[in-house]
């Protein structure tokens, strides 16, 4: 955790400052999760960088709860928070494992490109449906390290000893869905824009 902790601080003013790569997929990821809501959900987002997810939400539920590792991420967040007015949206520090969650306290939990940032993906996603209220959703966007290109494969592990990239699991669609569904989800939604990203939205049993 700290190591991770420690290049998300440093990112996060880079970070902040990055274009959204893809604006057409990720405005059609904000309305089908949307399409889920409803105006008394309590939401958690774990991994929420700099809160821009978040604060897009938040005019749709009853409260967010936004969790990131870095503290300078949320530092930015909460600014972003303040300067839209949004009130709805609580940010705090800390991991799935280390913060304190009430169990079936959530309507929904939000993983966005987070899952392929976790060093146990498979006690992530257990977790998540510990939380998770019976009945809820778990909405994942997540890069798929197993389908990058060759390249790729052998620069992330180069970049990382340079501490220029974060550690990743490599995990593919279908080993991701068996997880999931292994954890005691099914499957609702599913949309791959690309070869090595998937959208996924699961319920809990």
């Amino acid at each position: 955790m700290k190591s991770s902790q420690q290049f998300w601080d440093k990112a996060a003013p880079r970070y902040a400052k990055s274009p959204i790569r893809d604006e057409k997929t990720y405005q059609k990821k904000l309305a089908v999760t949307q399409g889920y809501f409803h105006p008394d959900w309590q939401v958690l987002e774990f991994g929420c960088g700099t809160g821009s997810t978040a604060i897009i939400h938040a005019p749709h539920v009853e409260h967010i709860l936004a969790t990131d590792v870095s503290s300078k991420m949320l530092e930015i967040a909460e600014q972003k928070a303040r300067d839209a007015h949004v009130s709805n949206v609580s940010f705090r520090q800390g991991t799935l494992e280390t913060l304190e969650l009430a169990t079936e306290s959530f309507d929904a939990v939000l993983g966005l490109n987070i899952l392929h940032l976790l060093e146990d993906v498979e006690s992530a996603i257990v977790r998540v449906g510990e939380v998770l209220k019976p009945g809820g959703i778990f909405v994942s966007s997540s890069a798929l390290i197993a389908d990058l290109k060759v390249h790729w494969r052998i620069l992330i592990p180069i970049m990382q000893r340079l501490n220029l990239a974060p550690p990743v699991s490599r995990f593919n669609k279908t080993g991701l869905i068996n997880l999931l569904t292994t954890a005691g989800f099914s499957i609702e939604y599913v949309w791959q824009p690309k070869r090595d990203s998937v959208f996924i939205i699961a319920r809990k049993k």
